[in-house]
């Protein structure tokens, strides 16, 4: 088997080019079939079925007759007679007895079959073949814009070139029939090909276009789905699910094929559950019907003005029903509850080594509180960082002697203090700190302007701290009280130099 385009060369099987579905072989194609009969050795007189199946764009799967035995391969590209004259390309889905099975499967007899296979597909063939296909995404776009300018009420979803680029079949969807007879002359003077309308319905639209559900996989009908069977609501009622329509339908606005796929396993498990069943009959009141569990073949039912579910087994109820109708009642449903069993969460720890270190996606929500010290000043509890006395304060602007520092003064014990601007006149001996004068008028430091250096000045050598009233190691805000408390008493003394 020749493969035209990928890199392994001839020879290789169609699942293994790895093309990504470029490959012309069509192995990554959808709704391929797996001919499970080539590697068995066939009879010496056995003569091969003469009809092949080939496949085309999309889902359209055709039959031809191999009248002159040419030896083909699955994934092979051939020409062959098309519907209205001329020749298309397409891909060899399956060839041998699975034919006649699938000629069965579709109600096909060979009777039926009257196109033939040309030949394998040449250089040229495929070249043309390629060309006519590239030109199908800006046909589809002109004939829409064409169907605007007559106001037509149809959707043009797609358009599928002959492989000898003579003609052009347009898929579209409508509500209704449409008169598109001024259409096709249009297309056919802007084009210069024949023209052929089809109408399709929404789900064979969106098995054509493809597309992910919301089940996060490919649309079964893009895929795997050959037929589709009809689906109503009663479907989705039997599983116990709500009829909301937009989360019931697909991409097509229909109702979703899934939900046939485990209809038959419902009906099965609700054979054995009470039908068309509202309420029981007891001695306190009557008791509604609320939902059932299928499978655990549990109802729940509960009074009124009441907010307790009771759950019952199905057995259970159809003895209650059929106490109901021989006129005799239980007396409480909720003595007869059983008793249900919760499912314990056991978190999994996952057994490989975290190598990047981020263990959990919350790591960053418990992050520690805010250690800045903006509000320091304010808060009466936080006691002051830098008052170690074993290390020195950061350096900053040394405070006149004239002015507190925190509560504090500074005290000579028979050594001068450092140089400094000398005290006023009224002011004593720096020896007796308390009888120290303050200077006359409202003279304060700014109280306003923030204090950047420590709350406590260190004494110079010789010198003893004495404290007005406070200690170092207590709260700031004790500190600030008693130094305006002892400013107010110093004032309203009058200086005795006067």
């Amino acid at each position: 088997m020749g493969c035209g385009s990928c890199s392994t060369g001839g020879g290789c099987a169609p699942s293994g080019c790895k093309s990504n579905g470029s490959c012309l072989t069509g192995g990554c194609g959808k709704m391929e079939v797996y001919d499970w009969l080539s590697n068995l050795d066939m009879p010496s007189n056995y003569i091969p079925f003469q009809v092949i199946e080939v496949k085309f764009k999309g889902a359209r799967k055709e039959f031809f007759l191999n009248s002159e035995n040419i030896y083909l391969e699955i994934g092979e590209l051939i020409a062959v007679e098309g519907p209205t004259g001329g020749y298309d390309i397409g891909h060899v889905s399956l060839t041998g007895e699975l034919v006649r099975m699938q000629m069965k499967r579709r109600k096909t007899t060979i009777d039926q079959v009257t196109r033939k296979v040309y030949r394998k597909a040449s250089e040229a063939d495929v070249e043309k073949w390629k060309i006519a296909k590239g030109l199908e995404w800006e046909t589809m776009h002109k004939a829409r814009t064409l169907a605007l300018d007559l106001r037509l009420s149809m959707k043009i979803s797609d358009v599928d070139y002959q492989g000898d680029k003579t003609k052009a079949t347009f898929f579209y969807t409508a509500e209704g029939r449409v008169d598109f007879r001024e259409l096709i002359k249009k297309m056919a003077e802007t084009f210069r090909i024949r023209i052929e309308m089809r109408q399709i319905g929404m789900r064979q639209e969106a098995g054509r276009l493809g597309g992910i559900g919301s089940c996060g996989r490919e649309l079964c009908c893009s895929t795997w789905l050959t037929n589709f069977k009809t689906v109503s609501t009663a479907a989705a009622r039997y599983q116990n699910l709500s009829l909301n329509t937009l989360k019931l339908a697909g991409q097509c606005g229909k109702l979703k094929c899934c939900l046939n796929y485990e209809l038959d396993t419902y009906l099965d498990a609700l054979k054995d559950i009470p039908d068309r069943i509202e309420s029981l009959q007891t001695e306190i009141g009557v008791a509604r019907h609320q939902k059932t569990d299928i499978f655990k073949k549990i109802m729940w039912f509960s009074y009124p003005n009441t907010e307790d579910w009771i759950p019952l087994k199905v057995d259970r109820v159809k003895e209650i029903m059929a106490m109901n109708k021989r006129g005799q009642k239980p007396v409480n449903l909720k003595e007869e509850a059983i008793e249900l069993v919760p499912v314990a969460f056991v978190e999994k720890i996952p057994d490989y080594e975290n190598v990047v270190g981020q263990d959990s996606l919350t790591r960053l929500d418990d992050k520690p509180k805010n250690k800045g010290n903006k509000n320091s000043r304010n808060n009466p509890n936080k006691t002051n960082e830098n008052r170690n006395s074993g290390n020195r304060p950061e350096k900053g602007p040394r405070p006149p002697q004239n002015k507190q520092t925190s509560g504090v003064k500074l005290a000579v014990q028979g050594a001068k203090p450092e140089k400094g601007p000398k005290p006023p006149q009224g002011a004593k001996s720096a020896q007796n700190p308390k009888q120290a004068q303050q200077p006359k008028g409202n003279n304060r430091p700014d109280q306003n302007k923030k204090e950047n250096s420590p709350s406590i000045v260190q004494p110079v050598e010789g010198a003893v701290a004495e404290q007005t009233g406070t200690t170092a190691a207590q709260p700031l805000a004790n500190r600030n009280r008693n130094r305006n408390n002892n400013r107010r008493k110093k004032q309203k003394e009058k200086p005795k130099d006067e």
